[in-house]
């Protein structure tokens, strides 16, 4: 939630007040639909990443506002609990050599931040879930000190009515029951937006959707959780549980969740906002000064702000971004779907593989989404979280096109890395960063690799060595940690 608020109380009148500003904002959205208000082309892309602090042993640091006195940059920022923070690159536009510079400027960023953070004894690891991480680290005392966290963790529990419940069931199941949000601290992110015209962003969003599954299949780095061996993006669920405002007769009733991925195929941006409106009573009412209409009137841009804080507290995994930047409005689309890490190459390999697929999909004069059921497209995000690489995909293969279950490695290796190659070609990337990049993804579905794979094998190899569990997954940690720095990517790491 990127909004700051301030924690209060909420009265009925204000729920109230609040569904008719969504309304309004709505209303307000649609007329600058209508009237083609929105920025011009610009090819932009964004980048944010969530990051773990851990001590030389592996385990969390709670210490994000001490790290990040000593950043003392606005680049980087808390995250939900103690022991995240998050790094926020500046926009960039597709083309040329940009795939290399977005590279340069990350490995100089966390570089100087991990310095800066071993002034207090904490190192950066970049990873979907940090493997150390046990029930007693994620609890409401370690949340950062930050209203709109508060906030959010109460919210989420009144409107649930009890405690939350994590049932993740994979090569082995936890169960287990938290008094507070905080178990959602543990997913850390590679958040990826592209700045899309609204005649274009209906077809990239659908097309991020598409790819979600075969881009966390190449891309998974969360395996463990309380020291269990669970999804290989085991994120995926516990994104959805953690963050869970049902209570199981809801759940009975069909009620959608707030991190969802979706239900049907769209034809505009204004779906996907409406859609949050209708389905989802608002977490924060509040409600700002700005009469969104009555902007529109005068000739202005209106904020939206009720709108684009009730949007942020709903957790697509393809994210619509409504934003004003120097008067003009413009709308994003946000791929959350992909973990942190394992290193800044790999990073950069999944944003090329994820920017050039989005593009080509998109563009493509008989988009795959039209051969394509949205449920195997859900179906297939949902394998690729459980079993990452080794998982078995559904998509229109052959003249005729129908579906067809195929090994997700094969699948890009046959079908998706030309996509991504020719999608980088249009943006106009550079033929030795394209190359360079998706070599990277070709790699992993070569040896069937990737950082969920890595963090497994290495687990099991220490217990076989006679470590046991906790100790095996703190010396994985600190291997894992020594070898992001070093740089290269997963598909080079070795086990032994």
């Amino acid at each position: 939630m990127g909004e700051k608020v301030v924690a209060n109380g909420f009265g009925l009148a204000d729920r109230r007040l609040y569904r008719h500003k969504l309304q309004q904002c709505l209303v307000g959205l649609e007329r600058l639909l209508d009237e083609k208000r929105f920025d011009r082309p610009r090819n932009l892309m964004g980048l944010e990443i969530e990051l773990n602090l851990a001590d030389s042993d592996g385990l969390p640091r709670m210490m994000n506002e001490e790290v990040l006195e000593r950043i003392a940059s606005r680049d980087f920022q808390t995250e939900l609990a103690q022991f995240n923070i998050e790094v926020n690159i500046a926009p960039h536009r597709i083309s040329g050599r940009v795939l290399d510079r977005l590279a340069e400027e990350l490995r100089i960023g966390l570089g100087y931040a991990d310095r800066m953070a071993g002034e207090v004894g904490a190192h950066i690891v970049m990873v979907g879930i940090l493997p150390t991480l046990e029930a007693q680290d994620l609890v409401s005392a370690n949340l950062s000190r930050a209203d709109r966290y508060t906030l959010l963790n109460d919210r989420i529990l009144a409107m649930r009515g009890e405690d939350i419940t994590l049932d993740i069931d994979g090569p082995e199941h936890l169960l287990y029951t938290s008094s507070s949000i905080a178990p959602e601290a543990a997913c850390t992110s590679t958040q990826m937006h592209l700045q899309v015209t609204p005649g274009r962003f209906a077809d990239v969003w659908n097309a991020a959707q598409v790819l979600s599954g075969p881009q966390v299949a190449v891309g998974a780095n969360s395996p463990f959780l309380f020291g269990r061996e669970l999804w290989r993006e085991t994120r995926a669920p516990l994104f959805l549980q953690a963050t869970d405002v049902r209570p199981q007769e809801l759940i009975a009733q069909g009620m959608r969740p707030i991190t969802w991925f979706g239900e049907r195929w769209i034809d505009s941006a204004a779906d996907l906002f409406a859609e949050n409106v209708r389905y989802f009573p608002s977490l924060l009412p509040i409600c700002d000064e700005e009469d969104p209409l009555a902007v529109l009137e005068d000739g202005g841009v209106p904020r939206l702000r009720e709108l684009t804080l009730h949007n942020g507290t709903i957790y697509r995994w393809n994210r619509p971004v409504y934003d004003v930047v120097d008067g003009v409005p413009h709308l994003r689309v946000e791929n959350r779907a992909m973990p942190a890490g394992p290193t800044v190459a790999d990073v950069v390999a999944n944003a090329a593989f994820y920017y050039g697929l989005v593009r080509a999909l998109a563009e493509a004069s008989r988009p795959v989404w039209q051969k394509l059921p949205f449920a195997a497209a859900a179906a297939n995000f949902e394998a690729s979280c459980r079993d990452g690489i080794n998982a078995v995909l559904q998509w229109p293969r052959g003249r005729g096109g129908a579906l067809t279950e195929t090994p997700a490695a094969e699948l890009v290796l046959d079908e998706l890395l030309p996509l991504a190659a020719a999608g980088l070609d249009a943006w106009g990337i550079e033929a030795v960063d394209r190359d360079h990049f998706l070599g990277i993804i070709e790699q992993r579905c070569l040896r069937r690799t990737n950082g969920a794979e890595w963090q497994s094998a290495v687990f099991h190899r220490m217990l076989d060595r006679g470590l046991d569990r906790r100790p095996a997954l703190a010396a994985m940690t600190q291997r894992y940690r020594e070898l992001m720095l070093a740089g290269e990517p997963v598909h080079a790491w070795e086990v032994g």
